[in-house]
């Protein structure tokens, strides 16, 4: 073993992938069983191993995914299939039985405890952590979910809205802060939660301190992309 796989050995949890289906959509599941144990909290997500190490393309080692869910000793991932990437490849590749390397739970984009209301807002790729957290609420939240495609909706526990995006760009998307604005009824001490392209979330965060006078402290933001950028997570 080189030095560079003792390395990761230590950092990296082992588990295998147990299924590797569509669940509509551009979506897919994947499942890894193995690892018991882990510290997980809806919100939270897994830096996967979907490429060998190379020092020319040390970035494309590792992806981030958000856990939808985790039982027992299983994570249950949701990857949303975009782009030609390594972890594009790996989502479309990885086969039920393969070994997969992956960082323990992590994050601190969770659930407020006491919060007087909880918003989501954010499009496909927030749709994973917004499906998790929603479900811990028991659906006692509302959410506003914009998706380019009615296939490739998720399915969110309680009030949700979705916003159809169409054949538009979801990057510093108008039509989702609109849908935001829209909104009524959202009692006082309610957090928001955005998350998903970074000018977007920009924009919502803008709307919610400027247009509604929300506290900042009741608005947690988590960008997970924005085009030509990585490593946001």
């Amino acid at each position: 073993m080189g030095r560079s796989d003792w390395v990761l050995e230590r950092l990296l949890v082992r588990g295998t992938a147990t299924a590797v289906e569509s669940v509509g959509g551009r979506w897919r599941r994947v499942r890894l069983e193995g690892p018991g144990g882990l510290d997980w909290q809806p919100g939270h997500h897994v830096r996967v191993q979907v490429g060998e190490l190379s020092l020319r393309a040390p970035r494309d080692l590792l992806r981030t995914y958000t856990v939808w869910d985790y039982e027992g000793d299983a994570l249950e991932l949701r990857v949303f299939e975009h782009g030609e990437g390594p972890g594009a490849r790996w989502a479309r590749e990885v086969e039920p039985g393969a070994p997969v390397m992956f960082k323990a739970p992590e994050g601190r984009f969770t659930i407020r405890e006491g919060a007087a209301g909880h918003l989501f807002v954010g499009e496909e790729t927030a749709s994973v952590a917004f499906g998790a957290m929603m479900r811990a609420l028991d659906g006692r939240g509302r959410a506003v979910v914009e998706a380019g495609d009615p296939a490739d909706r998720l399915p969110i526990e309680g009030d949700v809205e979705w916003v159809d995006r169409g054949a538009a760009s979801a990057f510093a998307s108008e039509r989702l802060v609109e849908a935001v604005a829209s909104q009524e009824g959202l009692v006082p001490g309610t957090v928001a939660y955005i998350a998903g392209e970074a000018k977007t979330c920009q924009a919502v965060k803008r709307h919610l301190l400027q247009d509604r006078g929300w506290p900042r402290r009741d608005i947690v933001v988590k960008p997970f992309w924005t085009p030509g950028r990585r490593g946001m997570d």
